[in-house]
């Protein structure tokens, strides 16, 4: 098993799709597990989200808007996601799915990794 880093791989795939991350690197990659969710960003995220859920993933690696965007467009091709929120300076995904919706991380850390980035941790709030 050949084993890459993240930001490697981030910069192999925008590279494939003709984007380059020179001249935008940030110093610090964010790593999403040391910071916590914005309050006012998901207060605005779930504010019509009753009876759902909610999936806030952490994501180290996301270096710029690009990453962002490509998370966000991945997500929003799955039928079963109702919203999705990046926050590219907190290193969070917030991913709003129906309450009977069985929530795999292996599947969203695949997802997330399609892009260049690593999904570290979960956790799942019911609203």
């Amino acid at each position: 098993m050949v084993c890459i880093t993240a930001a490697a791989q981030d910069h192999a795939m925008h590279d494939m799709e003709g984007h380059s991350h020179e001249g935008h690197l940030h110093d610090t990659m964010v790593d999403g597990k040391l910071l916590v969710v914005n309050p006012e960003r998901f207060d605005k995220f779930v504010s019509t989200l009753e009876g759902k859920q909610v999936a806030i993933i952490s994501v180290s690696g996301m270096v710029c808007d690009f990453c962002a965007r490509g998370i966000e467009k991945t997500f929003a091709k799955d039928k079963t996601v109702l919203k999705v929120d990046v926050d590219l300076s907190g290193g969070k995904v917030l991913i709003a799915y129906s309450q009977d919706k069985n929530i795999n991380f292996e599947e969203i850390q695949k997802k997330i990794l399609s892009n260049g980035q690593n999904a570290t941790d979960i956790q799942i709030i019911k609203i």
